[in-house]
């Protein structure tokens, strides 16, 4: 769509790609670093004719391969240190599911190891905007298989549910808003309940392991997924 700065003669790279952020245009910036870190590696790689080379290929290389490693290793460290939900909102729940096929996983050609930390972030906080719904189906599908694995944990879930259904039940059908002081006391003790209830029969466990592995899921897909084009707004053009 266009070139790495088709102005360059008047506008600095950073207005540009302050432009191109602003106007949401993120999958050219995703492009340009990915093409930038791959022009980047392969003259860094370039292999030249010398005696050093000859003598010592095998320790330059285990060294290249090592601080690649690191340096990958860190850029998927970092993203433990950001908050990937700070731009999300509670539009992004609305709409349309993406599809899971076209746009949720795509083809292979899709992905791509995120060139630096800044590209990372870029690609997760657009990603959780873009496919909130998508993360949220697989949480309540993980969460599913959870409860699965632990049976003890989805009698409690229910059993917390039965019992807050006839609290509501019996207070509708005694009347309990007229006494709001005894309400007060029978919900404080029934969350009480509740709480021995879920902890007993372990479902903060279920929780944990399904909050765990939808965040490290999200977290590597978003990471990984190239951002592609969406529809724009319509709005003043570079000419």
């Amino acid at each position: 769509m266009f070139s790495s700065n088709p102005l360059s003669l008047s506008v600095p790279d950073p207005t540009f790609e302050s432009w191109l952020r602003d106007s949401g245009y993120l999958d050219v910036i995703d492009d340009h670093q990915t093409a930038a870190a791959a022009a980047s590696t392969t003259t860094s790689s370039s292999p030249t004719i010398s005696e050093s080379t000859i003598t010592i290929p095998i320790s330059s290389f285990l060294f290249g391969y090592l601080v690649s490693f690191f340096s990958h290793l860190w850029t998927l460290l970092s993203l433990l240190t950001f908050n990937p939900f700070a731009k999300l909102t509670t539009n992004d729940f609305s709409g349309e599911t993406p599809s899971w096929t076209k746009g949720f996983f795509a083809d292979f050609g899709s992905y791509s190891f995120p060139a630096s930390v800044s590209q990372a972030r870029l690609r997760v906080q657009e990603n959780v905007k873009r496919y909130a719904r998508n993360y949220a189906s697989l949480f309540i599908l993980f969460f599913a298989c959870s409860l699965y694995q632990l049976p003890l944990a989805l009698v409690g879930l229910i059993s917390s549910l039965a019992l807050w259904d006839s609290f509501r039940f019996f207070s509708d059908k005694w009347g309990l808003d007229r006494f709001p002081v005894s309400q007060l006391i029978l919900v404080r003790i029934v969350q009480c309940a509740t709480a021995i209830i879920l902890l007993w029969l372990n479902v903060q466990m279920a929780l944990c392991c399904t909050l765990g592995v939808s965040y490290i899921v999200m977290i590597l897909h978003a990471a990984f997924r190239k951002l592609t084009p969406t529809k724009q707004p319509s709005r003043g053009r570079w000419k």
